[in-house]
């Protein structure tokens, strides 16, 4: 018996339909999922992804590889997953740096940054603290003022990299204390704040996260926290309006997207996942001893949120004329 033609373009679309509703059924069990870091090994965001890549991984029954793609100030690394398949299996772990500040900062970016990805989750905020070499003299952000407004050259300032929140936090100092200071970015918070460590840069802005061990270990000095409250992970330390700035408030930021486009049920696999990662007792615990504030949230929440920072981060751009 032959096959009426409508019956064979039936099969056809059929056939060609069922690998993408298979691809989206089987996730996550096809292959390991890559989740890209945008800055180097060892950072806030490094951390922070490691630690919640290893639970991910006991829930999803799947490998989840951890990959570095530091440059540009997490450029890089973001541009990547917005060009990766949007099929659950490439995932950025975005900062405000890739999201907020460098697309405010840089009007020609690779990517777009509220088209080119899917809000996830935002994990949560971290405050950033002032610091300085343990070798260094001063004790105080009102001695480190007048010691920028004395010297002939501007004073150094490490980062992780341009556009991150640690270079933003500098020249929002820069612009509200009159200090005379110059932006040193580095590949990523590691390098940055061994160079303070050694002495081979006075001074830096970094993230509780990475500069907790070293505050501790004293080799290095924290001056002030940046955030409008005092950080939980540093209570002993004062913010910048307690320091004799008022009015400063600068915070990073971390959160989780898919390339634009992934399909909503693994997006909603993925918040679920993630949601009740973060409130395990030990993974709450943890965040909290890195000064990770986490409050819960859904992606149309996150959505909003991104959209107020972009434009919060456009006016601070503008306003202390930060040039890429």
């Amino acid at each position: 018996m032959g096959i009426s033609r409508r019956s064979w373009l039936a099969a056809a679309v059929c056939i060609t339909a069922a690998p993408a509703v298979s691809a989206q059924d089987e996730w996550p069990r096809a292959k390991p999922i890559r989740l890209v870091v945008p800055f180097a090994a060892g950072g806030t965001s490094d951390i922070l992804a490691r630690l919640l890549a290893q639970q991910l991984q006991l829930r999803l029954g799947q490998t989840v590889v951890v990959e570095n793609k530091a440059g540009a100030g997490g450029v890089i690394g973001a541009d990547a997953v917005a060009k990766a398949a949007a099929d659950g299996y490439t995932l950025l772990l975005g900062t405000v740096a890739s999201h907020a500040i460098n697309p405010a900062l840089q009007p020609k970016l690779p990517y777009d940054a509220a088209k080119d990805f899917t809000p996830v989750m935002l994990l949560g905020s971290i405050s950033n603290v002032l610091l300085v070499g343990a070798g260094q003299p001063v004790k105080t952000v009102q001695e480190l003022v007048q010691q920028a407004k004395a010297q002939a050259a501007p004073l150094p300032f490490a980062s992780a990299g341009t556009g991150s929140s640690q270079h933003m936090s500098g020249e929002t100092f820069k612009l509200m204390t009159g200090a005379r200071l110059t932006h040193v970015p580095y590949k990523g918070s590691a390098p940055a704040i061994q160079d303070v460590i050694g002495g081979q840069i006075p001074m830096s802005f970094e993230t509780t996260v990475v500069a907790l061990p070293h505050i501790r270990s004293g080799k290095v000095r924290a001056l002030a926290v940046t955030s409008a409250q005092r950080s939980k992970a540093l209570p002993d330390v004062p913010t910048m309006a307690e320091a004799g700035v008022p009015g400063f408030d600068v915070s990073s930021w971390q959160a989780f997207y898919a390339p634009a486009g992934t399909p909503p049920p693994i997006v909603k696999r993925l918040h679920e996942e993630l949601s009740e990662i973060v409130a395990m007792p030990e993974v709450k615990a943890r965040m909290d001893s890195l000064g990770v504030d986490h409050t819960p949230n859904t992606p149309e929440q996150f959505a909003a949120f991104g959209r107020d920072e972009l434009a919060k981060w456009s006016r601070v751009v503008k306003q202390a004329k930060v040039q890429p």
